[in-house]
């Protein structure tokens, strides 16, 4: 038999209870597959953890080989983190289990989850955590690095909700970070990304969230610069059961959009009233409805939650290119203004889109060291997001991405939102976490000196805290 990273491991991993894929083997196409279709890289294994004794065995199987070591829980990341070439996956998808309690509030999710099964399950319970915008995105991934979405100005940010975590180590041993328990670990993994281990189980509070009042209000794309000017003055004005954040967009040739806005360029805000009550949604909405020409399309209403959190699936299926840059905003001035105006009706592609989401409220009622996730004082998060399905438009929708990021740049607060980010380089890490960074570095050397999980927004061991940690 031929020797392989797969094959030694087959042999190694005597204990492993979940699957080892190699490429030889069947499942390997599907197997190294993420979500963005742009990242084709060919790890030399794939294993599918069914427990944290698997993801055990994994990350020594990978530092005895000295083999590059990814975690993939959805698969979600633009910059493709979550795989590797010719190194070790371990992928946490199933690691999916997911537990409510009700009357603690509180649910148990597996790491290698997706948002979906979690909304579904808390659902039943008239309960939710935030949980960002597309149901198909991995727990692990948007939990670690932040989590905006339609929840953030009502319930915080994720990493505000999680109460607890089991985590895997470098060195394979396997901890508790709570509040009370290995404090450190559980302030930096709130914001600081995959870097300090696995994560294979979250704990997270849960808010009385059940029908909420939602849906797109689209102006034509002319009106950018009108409608954003408007809502950058309205939106941190109205109470935290209001959460909207601003596009500019296409509307999908799709029901329920009506045939005649198909395929047209729009602006717009995606509104999600948490009261549920659509007579308090249209109040609060008001100010700025009435202060603006009447839209192409106001299609608000009662929705069930998991409903909203999977408006978007269908639009951004697996497999379409992607690429993304990101910046944390305090302001939108006059001339950035008219620069969104210039570059949003540019779209180069159907489903290429900028959000600026709020990060307010409630994500506010924290200082920035209280969590690794630093941009406390941000007011959005503005992304500009190049997708298409053809790998022909890689260049053009790359282009445009870069483009328009380096225009809004100059304007942005200076660090981006770590699950947003390409690879970007070190400096760009460092400016995303900030002051936090140091803390960060030092927790990093004592818990991964070797930086055995760098396959992230790395944060990279601080050498003098290594050589202190070791006699």
């Amino acid at each position: 038999m031929t020797s392989t990273p797969a094959n030694a491991a087959r042999k190694e991993l005597g204990a492993f209870q979940g699957e080892l894929i190699g490429p030889d083997d069947p499942g390997y196409p599907q197997a190294r597959a993420v979500y963005n279709g742009m990242i084709d890289r060919r790890p030399a294994l794939v294993a599918r953890c069914a427990s944290a004794d698997d993801v055990a065995l994994v990350i020594g199987f990978a530092r005895r080989h000295a083999l590059p070591l990814a975690v993939r829980g959805g698969g979600h990341h633009g910059a493709g983190l979550g795989t590797c070439e010719g190194g070790v996956v371990a992928d946490l998808s199933p690691l999916h289990e997911v537990g409510v309690d009700a009357a603690a509030r509180t649910v148990r999710v597996g790491g290698g989850a997706t948002w979906g099964q979690v909304d579904a399950a808390t659902h039943e319970h008239g309960l939710a955590t935030p949980s960002g915008i597309i149901s198909t995105t991995g727990v692990g991934g948007l939990a670690l690095g932040g989590g905006l979405g339609h929840l953030t100005r009502r319930c915080g940010l994720t990493v505000d909700n999680i109460v607890a975590a089991r985590v895997v180590l470098a060195d394979g041993s396997r901890v508790r970070a709570d509040a009370d328990e290995n404090q450190d670990l559980y302030w930096a993994i709130r914001g600081g990304g995959g870097n300090f281990g696995v994560v294979t189980e979250f704990t997270f509070r849960l808010h009385e969230v059940s029908t909420v009042v939602a849906g797109p209000t689209f102006w034509p794309a002319e009106q950018g610069a009108e409608v954003l000017a408007a809502y950058r003055e309205f939106l941190p004005s109205v109470p935290r059961d209001v959460n909207g954040f601003f596009l500019y967009g296409t509307v999908p040739p799709a029901p329920p959009f009506p045939g005649e806005l198909h395929l047209r360029k729009v602006c717009g805000v995606v509104w999600c009233h948490t009261s549920g009550a659509p007579e308090a949604a249209d109040r609060a909405m008001a100010p700025l409805l009435d202060a603006l020409p009447a839209p192409l399309l106001h299609a608000v209403g009662p929705l069930p939650h998991p409903a909203l959190q999977t408006m978007f699936d269908g639009l951004y299926p697996p497999g379409d290119q992607w690429y993304w840059r990101a910046d944390f905003v305090h302001d939108v001035p006059d001339d950035a203004v008219a620069l969104h105006a210039k570059f949003g009706p540019q779209t180069p592609s159907m489903q290429s889109t900028m959000h600026l989401y709020p990060i307010d409220g409630a994500a506010h009622d924290l200082r920035p060291s209280d969590t690794a996730f630093s941009y406390r004082d941000a007011r959005w998060a503005s992304v500009y997001a190049g997708v298409d399905p053809d790998p022909a438009n890689a260049e053009l929708i790359k282009r445009w991405t870069v483009d328009y990021f380096e225009a809004l740049h100059p304007y942005s607060a200076g660090g981006a939102y770590v699950n947003m980010m390409m690879d970007e380089g070190q400096e760009r890490v460092r400016a995303s976490y900030r002051g936090n960074y140091a803390r960060l570095a030092r927790i990093k050397a004592a818990l991964d000196p070797d930086n055995v999980f760098r396959h992230n927004q790395n944060v990279e061991p601080d050498p003098a805290a290594r050589y202190e940690a070791r006699p």
